[in-house]
């Protein structure tokens, strides 16, 4: 499946909403993970919410007859798969080399620095940032937050308005170029 494909099942795909949506305002980190003397912190807005989601889809992932996982959000939901790709490194090792995430215009989650022992947990998660969407760039670094995985970088400088750029129907274009464009090089 492409990226273009995988962002379009995410738009299209049935939501079901559980508990209170994140405020993006609510910047402040909080302790998530106690691994030893390791402490890993995540956005508090979005670690609520994933705590919220997180009992609906732990027997899914749980689930033994489960043997590849792909996780897939797009803004806000972007957030919320970089925690997903998380619980399923932690609680499913057999996995790890079956699984990949995708942030598509996701802002930052992670609060610190992380260690190589952390960043590990996310080298199959990719945040796919519209070179100028805005939302990518939120919460701000100098506040302490930043992305894990890699970050593919799509579009170009200027072409859309910050906030143009996170719209679903830019993203998608941008990603049919891409794909278009890499497909030549191979």
């Amino acid at each position: 499946m492409t990226l273009s494909e995988l962002f379009s099942v995410c738009l299209n795909v049935p939501y079901s909403q559980v508990g209170r949506s994140a405020n993006y305002v609510d910047f402040p980190s909080k302790a998530y993970k106690r691994m030893g003397k390791t402490i890993w912190f995540a956005h508090r807005g979005f670690l609520r919410t994933w705590k919220e989601l997180e009992p609906f889809l732990a027997k899914e992932i749980a689930d033994d007859n489960v043997h590849k996982i792909v996780i897939a959000g797009y803004s806000h939901g972007g957030a919320l798969a970089m925690l997903c790709h998380e619980y399923v490194w932690y609680h499913r090792p057999d996995l790890r080399a079956h699984m990949e995430g995708y942030g598509f215009g996701a802002p930052r989650v992670f609060w610190g620095a992380p260690t190589a022992k952390l960043k590990i947990r996310w080298r199959k998660f990719t945040v796919i940032r519209n070179i100028d969407d805005f939302i990518t760039y939120l919460p701000p670094v100098f506040l302490g937050f930043c992305h894990v995985g890699s970050i593919l970088k799509i579009g170009e400088r200027g072409k859309y308005s910050s906030i143009k750029a996170h719209f679903p129907e830019n993203i998608s274009r941008e990603l049919a170029i891409y794909e278009e464009n890499h497909s030549r090089q191979q």
